[in-house]
C-alpha cells in the first residue's frame, strides 16, 4: 500500500522535473554572455551628410565580448548543481513522509475497524442484559424494576450511537487513506492484525536517537546541501572584488574621397574593465550578507538535528510507557474486568446483586477493550514516527490490506 502511495505521489515527479531544470540552468550559468554587436555611422558631416566629404566619416560594425568577474561563471554553475543535488534527498524524505503518513492513516482505519468489531461482538451481551431485565421485571422473580429495563435499553441505544460514530470515523479515515493509495473506500478494509513491523520492540541502546545517527536523516542531508550552496554564494560574493573584463573590436568602412581616391578602412580593438574600488557599501555588504546566511544555515542544521532528536526521544518514551500499559491491560486489568462483569451478572441473576452494577461492569469491560485497541494503535503510530525520525522506514514499507472479493 505504501509503495502504491509513493508511486502515485505527484510531488516526486515534480521534484525530478525541478532537478532536471536546475541541471539545465547550471549549463546556462556556466556559459559566457552573448557578444554584443553594434552597427553605426561615425563622424557624419552635418552640413551635407555626404559620406565621402570628410576623411573620418565611416560606417562601423563592432563586436564586444564580456568576461564575468573572476571565477563567477564556474561558481554560478556549481551553485545550480548543488541546488539540483538537494532534490534526491528531498525525494528520499518525501518517501519516508509518505510511508509515515500512510501508516498513520492505515492505523486510524485499523483502530476504527477493530473498535467497530468489538462493539458489534458485544452488542449481543447488551441485548442479553435487556432480555434479562425484561424477564426479571415480567416474572418478578429477580426483583427487577422498571428502571432496570429502561437502563438496559438506554445502554443498548448508547452502544448503537457509539457504533454509528465509529462507522463515521472509519469512513472518514478510509476516504483520506484512499486519496493516497488511489482506491475507493469499499476497497480498504484493513487486516485484523497489526503488521509485525509495527509491533517490534525498540532498539535496546536507542542508538538511532543520537546526534551522530541523525545526521544521515534526509532532512539533515537536504540542509547540508543547502549549506554547500550557501558556501558557493560566499565565494561568488568574493568575486565581486575582481574586475569584469571585456574585449571589443570594431571595423570602420570609409567612402571614397571627393576626388575618387580610395580611403583605407579602419579597424579598432580594445580591452575594458571596471574598477571595484569603492567596496564599502556594495561588495563588503554583499559578502557580509552571504556569510551571515551561511552561518544561519549551519544554525538551522543544528536546530534541525536537535528537533529530530527531541521528537525521537519523546516517541521512545511514549512507546515505553504504552508497552507497560498494554502489558498491564492484557495481563491483569482485562482479566479482572471480565471476571468482575461475569460475577456482577451472575449475582444479579441470583437476585443477589444490583442490575446497575452489572451494566456498569459490562460497560467498563467494553471500554477497557476499546482503550486497549487505542493504545495498541497509538503505540504503532509512535513507532512509525520513530522510524521516520530516525530515517529507518525500511521495515514498514508496506502494510497489509484485505480487499473485498468480487
Amino acid at each position: 500500500m505504501i509503495d502504491t502511495a509513493i508511486e502515485n505521489d505527484p510531488w516526486l515527479r515534480q521534484s525530478a522535473l525541478t532537478q532536471d531544470a536546475l541541471l539545465e540552468e547550471s549549463i546556462a550559468e556556466g556559459a559566457l554572455p552573448d557578444p554584443r554587436v553594434s552597427i553605426g555611422a561615425a563622424n557624419l558631416p552635418t552640413d551635407t551628410f555626404d559620406t565621402g566629404q570628410e576623411a573620418m566619416t565611416q560606417a562601423t560594425i563592432g563586436l564586444t565580448q564580456r568576461f564575468p568577474r573572476g571565477n563567477s561563471l564556474q561558481l554560478s554553475r556549481d551553485k545550480k548543481v548543488k541546488m539540483a543535488e538537494v532534490q534526491p534527498f528531498r525525494r528520499e524524505n518525501r518517501r519516508a513522509q509518505v510511508a509515515e503518513t500512510v501508516t498513520l492513516l492505515w492505523l486510524d482505519v485499523w483502530r476504527s475497524q477493530q473498535s467497530i468489531r468489538l462493539i458489534e461482538d458485544n452488542r449481543g451481551l447488551f441485548e442479553q442484559l435487556v432480555d434479562v431485565a425484561e424477564v426479571g421485571y415480567t416474572s418478578a422473580t429477580m426483583g427487577s424494576r422498571q428502571q432496570d429495563v429502561i437502563r438496559a435499553s438506554l445502554e443498548l441505544t448508547r452502544l448503537e450511537d457509539r457504533l454509528t460514530a465509529m462507522k463515521l470515523q472509519l469512513a472518514s479515515s478510509q476516504e483520506t487513506l484512499g486519496e493516497w493509495v488511489g482506491a475507493n473506500r469499499a476497497q480498504l478494509p484493513v487486516s485484523e492484525e497489526l503488521p509485525p513491523a509495527l509491533l517490534k520492540a525498540l532498539p535496546a541502546d536507542r542508538i538511532e536517537t543520537t546526534a551522530d545517527a541523525l545526521i544521515h536523516h534526509p532532512l539533515v542531508r537536504v540542509t547540508d546541501q543547502l549549506i554547500d550552496a550557501q558556501a558557493v554564494d560566499v565565494d561568488l560574493a568574493r568575486q565581486a572584488y575582481k574586475p569584469e573584463w571585456s574585449v571589443s573590436a570594431q571595423y570602420g568602412y570609409r567612402d571614397r574621397a571627393p576626388n575618387g581616391q580610395n580611403r583605407a578602412d579602419l579597424f579598432s580593438v580594445g580591452i575594458g574593465f571596471d574598477l571595484p574600488i569603492f567596496t564599502g557599501n556594495r561588495q563588503d555588504r554583499k559578502l557580509n550578507a552571504a556569510a551571515a546566511r551561511l552561518e544561519a544555515a549551519k544554525t538551522e542544521r543544528f536546530l534541525q538535528i536537535r528537533s529530530l532528536q527531541a521528537k525521537a526521544r519523546a516517541a521512545t518514551a511514549r512507546i515505553v510507557l504504552l508497552d507497560d500499559r498494554i502489558a498491564l491491560y492484557q495481563q491483569t486489568l482485562l482479566p479482572q474486568m471480565e471476571e468482575q462483569a461475569s460475577a456482577a451478572l451472575t449475582a444479579y441473576n441470583n437476585d443477589d446483586g444490583d442490575f446497575a452494577e452489572a451494566v456498569r461492569a459490562r460497560i467498563a469491560e467494553l471500554n477497557a477493550n476499546i482503550e486497549l485497541i487505542q493504545m495498541m494503535a497509538e503505540r504503532a503510530r509512535n513507532l512509525a514516527s520513530f522510524r521516520y525520525l530516525t530515517a529507518d522506514a525500511s521495515d514498514i514499507s508496506s502494510v497489509p490490506v484485505t480487499r473485498y472479493q468480487d
